[in-house]
């Protein structure tokens, strides 16, 4: 079997795959995320560690720990450090949704190097990446970056902590979760020296930049459930979904429905840095050649069912935001724009607050869960709409995360953008994807052809209803909620 570890945002899966590309035994936990202060998200590597080990273990009571190899996937941008002889962490780890770096940003503006930092690293200037949070952390805790300079600490994505921590002390990203730091040059494929000196990190922290796919470290049985294995297959979470759905072939997508919501449309082997709000990002890298994706970037997605379900109380459990959004016809009006940690792509507006519109005193939480489902579709369209300008054109689209099992959202989504909604068998695509490379990475199998034959699709979705109406509302929401911000 192929041990796969998706290290996700609020919680940590593993899989036991067969060579038939089959989920044989899951294992889930989850870990607590950390609010410190308004806009500030963080994550005890301790915690995720544990729930790495808890996830494992169920994995290995269901199946047994016959592996051949392990592959890694994770939650990206979201940064850490630890000690390089302990691997314990000096402070929580600065997650991905954290805003506290705004300030930050703008006082790189007068720097020679400010401008050029889309076109080295095909990203935007923007708290989401990893970058500015290690230049938050240097400005503002100097006891613990003057042991990342002396090299006693390392800095690196989950990717990197997780391997430290199954390897006893391996440093290594592949060029997936390197390309999402806003420290990595997408057309050299290395550390930028301009970009370390811009957010004033030394090379000496990160990690050494390995191929996504073969064997880059084995794991140390002392440290990893007695196992030793390879550790062959590295990739960000949303490119391992990407590479689980099979979408090997220029203008092949797919989203992502998760926390926030991610959508990938493959774009071959030369990279080429967009204007039209959207990323350039680097898919996996095979053999030292690399496969480049536009992406766009919901930052609420998933999280906002759990905030209705968590804060407001509008449910139990979220897989019941269906039933209540059935329950009504359509939305009478409501529209939520759930920007809780600021706007993504298309708008990349940090400062953003999510906002809701059209209440009238016969809005109901049904409305309100309905306007929720529809805000997640019409935010995916956004960035689809985006990416038709890379001249790129969408025939069909593959869903995968927990709110694909949503047929009402899959439904809404298919009226939005007019194309066919794949579902596969699988919808653990993140973690499948993992495996496939770290199964790709050891010959287990043999091309790319032998996976496309691996997760076949389940259910699709077609155009049913004009959304056109409904979308312009939201558009004219989007606009009143970015006016009322910068007010």
């Amino acid at each position: 079997m192929i041990l796969a570890i998706d290290a996700g945002t609020t919680g940590v899966t593993a899989i036991a795959v067969d060579e038939q590309g089959r989920i044989v035994a899951r294992g889930y936990q989850e870990f607590p995320q950390h609010f410190p202060q308004p806009g500030w998200v963080e994550h005890d590597l301790e915690e995720i560690w544990s729930a790495v080990k808890s996830s494992v273990q169920q994995v290995i009571d269901a199946a047994g720990k016959d592996f051949k190899a392990l592959g890694i996937t994770n939650q990206r941008e979201t940064v850490g450090l630890w000690k390089k002889e302990t691997l314990k962490s000096p402070r929580n780890a600065i997650v991905w949704q954290d805003r506290r770096t705004t300030g930050v940003l703008k006082g790189l503006e007068n720097h020679a190097t400010y401008a050029k930092v889309q076109s080295l690293t095909g990203l935007p200037l923007d708290p989401y990446f990893s970058a500015a949070k290690l230049r938050w952390i240097s400005i503002n805790e100097p006891e613990i970056w003057s042991d990342v300079r002396n090299g006693t600490t390392v800095v690196g994505t989950i990717d990197s902590y997780v391997i430290a921590r199954a390897t006893n002390g391996a440093h290594i990203t592949d060029a997936s979760n390197a390309s999402r730091t806003q420290l990595y040059d997408i057309h050299s494929g290395n550390w930028s020296n301009e970009l370390l000196e811009l957010f004033n990190i030394p090379l000496r922290a990160l990690p050494s930049i390995v191929d996504s796919s073969g064997e880059v470290a084995r794991t140390n049985p002392a440290s990893f459930f007695g196992l030793s294995i390879p550790v062959a297959g590295i990739a960000g979470d949303q490119q391992a979904a990407l590479f689980g759905q099979t979408q090997f072939d220029i203008g092949g997508a797919k989203c992502t429905y998760g926390t926030g919501a991610f959508i990938l449309q493959n774009t071959g082997t030369t990279p080429v840095v967009q204007t039209n709000g959207l990323i350039t990002t680097v898919a996996w890298q095979l053999n030292g050649v690399r496969t480049y994706a536009s992406e766009g970037s919901v930052f609420v997605a998933g999280a906002a069912v759990q905030w209705l379900r968590d804060e407001l109380q509008l449910f139990s459990s979220s897989d019941e935001i269906e039933v209540l959004a059935r329950s009504v016809p359509d939305s009478a009006g409501v529209v939520f724009v759930p920007a809780l940690t600021g706007l993504g792509a298309p708008y990349w507006k940090p400062e953003a607050r999510g906002s809701l519109h059209g209440l009238t005193r016969g809005t109901s939480k049904a409305h309100i869960a309905r306007a929720t489902l529809e805000a997640l579709a019409f935010q995916v369209r956004d960035i689809f709409d985006a990416m038709e300008s890379t001249g790129i054109k969408l025939s069909k689209l593959r869903v995968d995360g927990g709110a694909s099992e949503n047929n009402l959202l899959l439904q809404m989504q298919a009226d939005q953008l007019g194309v066919r909604i794949e579902r596969p068998v699988n919808i653990d695509s993140t973690a499948l994807g993992a495996a496939y490379l770290a199964g790709l990475g050891i010959g287990v199998w043999e091309d790319l052809a032998a996976l496309r034959e691996l997760n076949p699709i389940a259910q699709s979705f077609t155009k049913e209803e004009e959304g056109e109406d409904a979308y312009k509302a939201w558009k004219r929401a989007v606009r009143a909620t970015i006016a009322f911000t910068e007010k």
